[in-house]
């Protein structure tokens, strides 16, 4: 998913065309072993570890680089690509060695999905399967944060308008469109597993709501100041929900995707360097939501570099220590 872009200097550029990557650059932090320890098998092997530019993805490839580079091997930095299709292009070609993704986007969006598994641990299960299958990518157990699309609203919409669900939400649309003015950027507003799709699933006509396109990180402050926009797109672990007092609606048809992140690479490499697994394992699974939506917060509502945030939680957990 494009989303939450990140305002700093990337990394790279994957174009579609053909264009490469370049080889990465060194991890922008150093950090000693703390919980994650040396691991035989890993030790000075070169791994590159890749994401997208959105915040919260360029947090989860710096937490997995600190992990790898804590158990001894030589990380390389690709944090930062452009899009869901280059940073998955730069896996299937081996440009990027491993990188976290999320159940649901590539259950949708790589292989060709229209509609998500309610159940997350069927849906992992699901995306493990076909993904090594058809593409031979390896997926890892994944974490429990949740990061699905959601729609919000601030508290006095909510109490103007007594809308506090997706089903609600609907009626609002069929009996007074206007009344339910929804932000959405370009993408939501297309996908299937965004608001035509949510449209479909709550029996309401997508043509009669109003949805103003405005950019990602512009929706969550017109969601608030309910000016512009009466109801936004959000992502459930974005800082900014707590940080503006925002109401995210109950999706009581369990319509969107679950997004539960993993480890992903090619099985190649994981055969070569099954260890990572091992390593791995503990930092995902505790990447709860509260976890990182305070991480996503520091970012984009206190202005802290995303690399700092990463390597200040992995110390607070234990994970790494100081150099």
């Amino acid at each position: 998913m494009n989303r939450r872009v990140l305002a700093v200097a990337l990394a790279c550029v994957l174009l579609l065309t053909g264009c490469g990557l370049g080889a990465g650059s060194t991890v922008p932090l150093k950090v000693a072993p703390g919980s994650v320890q040396p691991t035989p098998g890993l030790e000075g092997v070169r791994i590159t570890v890749g994401s997208k530019e959105y915040t919260e993805q360029v947090i989860l490839g710096y937490i997995l680089e600190f992990t790898l580079a804590a158990a001894g091997a030589d990380v390389r930095d690709l944090t930062g690509i452009v899009g869901s299709r280059s940073t998955r292009e730069a896996q299937l070609s081996g440009q990027v060695d491993v990188a976290y993704e999320f159940t649901g986007n590539a259950w949708i969006n790589y292989l060709g999905h229209e509609k998500p598994i309610p159940d997350s641990r069927a849906q992992f299960e699901a995306v493990r399967e076909e993904d090594l299958a058809r593409n031979d990518m390896v997926w890892l157990e994944p974490g429990p944060m949740d990061d699905t699309y959601a729609l919000a609203a601030s508290r006095a919409v909510v109490e103007r308008t007594g809308v506090r669900t997706l089903s609600q939400y609907a009626e609002l649309v069929r009996r007074d469109p206007a009344a339910a003015r929804t932000c959405v950027d370009t993408e939501f507003r297309a996908r299937q597993d965004g608001f035509p799709g949510m449209a479909q699933a709550y029996g309401f006509d997508p043509a009669r709501a109003q949805t103003p396109v405005l950019q990602v990180g512009i929706i969550y402050q017109a969601t608030a100041d309910a000016t512009q926009c009466d109801f936004g797109e959000v992502f459930t672990t974005d800082g900014r929900i707590a940080a503006l007092d925002l109401v995210v609606l109950t999706d009581d048809k369990q319509f969107f995707a679950h997004y539960n992140p993993s480890v992903t690479m090619k099985r190649g490499f994981y055969e070569a360097h099954p260890q990572i697994a091992e390593v791995t394992a503990p930092v995902t699974a505790a990447l709860t939501n509260d976890a990182i939506m305070d991480m996503n917060k520091q970012v984009d509502v206190e202005g802290r570099d995303p690399s700092v945030v990463a390597r200040d939680w992995m110390v607070a957990e234990g994970f790494v220590t100081l150099p």
